[in-house]
């Protein structure tokens, strides 16, 4: 083998890899701005967390907020609701999950759905777990908690699914408390 075609071989190499480099590039800025469409946009994110004064929320009554989108129940229960709760046994409920974002796969006890430990915040997206309705509060339905008028399903004062169509109790989204009047959302 000559020099001369030593070095064909190597500048064909080198035209091989610099070709297969630049279409890497250029499929790389092609793909890139597809890719990136995907992202949520800055209203999207702006939105992904909110931050809920709760100084006006009276014990035994309740606000409602949106939050991406969709309802959030935020009540302030009375001593004699906690106790109902905490009273219910587990073997008691269709769903034994607490569906708390907040501390994972827990049983359902109302300990577990409460934002606070003494049990008077229940923060709980506000959306029936059976076809997507909004249920009625304040006590509404057979165990003095929530109620979907579309399907029949009933909650308790701790948001857990008792009778109905809906198979699973009402989630809890990921929340905390900021201050003593102000509850983080997201």
């Amino acid at each position: 083998m000559s020099h001369a075609e030593e070095h064909e071989g190597t500048r064909r190499d080198f035209l091989y890899y610099a070709t297969a480099g630049a279409g890497a590039v250029t499929a790389g800025a092609a793909i890139w701005p597809l890719v990136n469409q995907m992202n949520p946009s800055a209203d999207v994110q702006a939105l992904s967390s909110i931050r809920v004064d709760i100084s006006g929320v009276e014990v035994g009554t309740q606000i409602s907020v949106k939050f991406l989108g969709k309802p959030v129940f935020i009540r302030r229960r009375t001593q004699e609701e906690i106790d109902e709760a905490r009273a219910v046994e587990l073997s008691d409920l269709p769903d034994r999950i607490a569906r708390n974002v907040n501390i994972g796969d827990v049983p359902a006890t109302d300990e577990n759905r409460a934002l606070d430990e003494a049990g008077e915040w229940l923060v709980m997206m506000g959306v029936c777990t059976h076809l997507g309705c909004v249920p009625l509060g304040d006590g509404a339905g057979d165990f003095n908690g929530w109620f979907c008028p579309c399907h029949g399903s009933h909650y308790d004062s701790s948001g857990r699914i008792r009778r109905g169509p809906a198979p699973e109790n009402l989630p809890i989204p990921v929340a905390e408390f900021v201050d003593e009047t102000t509850i983080k959302l997201g």
